[in-house]
């Protein structure tokens, strides 16, 4: 039993590991208000998924696909997307249309995932093909702090569309990818870019790269693939690369 909100933090965070739980005797409304925040705070980093940098190493156009848009039952923030990748191990952070477009309105609850065949990530470690998905399906939604929640799918467009094959690769030398339609409205989130990091990536990847101004590279964290560099910044989500129906397994395999 606590009297104070600092003593109930310091039962709670005892030893690494702290108690299951913990009675705040108080009357101090104040006290109930401080340990109601820090429980929050402390749900929210608990809930947060790893993301790694990535470094766009490659932008192709390859041609026409079946491509995935999904429209959720719930409203996405700027900086919030789905979890896509072309395999398991891999997803990156695909934001949604909530960003005004000279050519669409915003579109909040909408993310224009990728081609039938990606994977994307669902509650409890599970995943999905785009194609599986379907009125009442829960898929993750992710924000660019790794912040998750999840949220029903309404329903699925399948139309065909010119895509884009993007690669990317991670620290440990690995490289990644995710096919998306070639749209200006399909965008990466990744890590907010300084005038200085634009400037050296246009000098590095020369006039044959795509062109984006410095301006709007270093207000957005959400970039369109149309604009995407080489050595632009994206995040991804690694984890097991087995899958069994959706479901981690420990297994050796070969995805290429």
């Amino acid at each position: 039993m606590a009297t104070s909100a600092s003593d109930a933090r310091v039962m709670l965070e005892a030893l690494e590991a702290g108690t299951a739980g913990v009675v705040l005797k108080t009357d101090d409304p104040l006290q109930v208000r401080e340990l109601a925040a820090y429980l929050k705070s402390l749900s929210a980093n608990q809930n947060k998924l790893a993301l790694e940098v990535a470094t766009v190493t490659s932008v192709q156009r390859v041609g026409m696909g079946d491509r995935v848009c999904v429209d959720l039952c719930s409203l996405l923030a700027p900086g919030e997307g789905m979890l896509i990748g072309n395999f398991a191990r891999a997803a990156f952070l695909v934001h949604s249309e909530c960003t005004e477009s000279r050519y669409i309105n915003s579109r909040p609850f909408r993310v224009n995932a990728g081609p039938v065949h990606s994977y994307t990530a669902c509650p409890n470690d599970q995943t999905a093909y785009l194609a599986e998905l379907k009125s009442g399906k829960e898929v993750l939604v992710v924000n660019a702090e790794g912040q998750q929640s999840s949220a029903i799918v309404g329903r699925v467009k399948i139309e065909t569309r010119p895509l884009v094959l993007v690669e990317a690769e991670t620290q440990d030398g690995q490289r990644h990818s995710i096919l998306l339609q070639n749209a200006e409205t399909v965008r990466l989130i990744g890590p907010r870019m300084s005038m200085s990091s634009v400037s050296n990536m246009k000098d590095e990847s020369g006039p044959s790269q795509s062109d984006v101004s410095g301006s709007q590279q270093s207000q957005s964290d959400a970039v369109s693939v149309s604009d995407l560099q080489i050595g632009q910044p994206v995040y991804l989500h690694l984890q097991g690369a087995a899958r069994h129906t959706g479901i981690s397994i420990q297994e050796n395999i070969v995805e290429k």
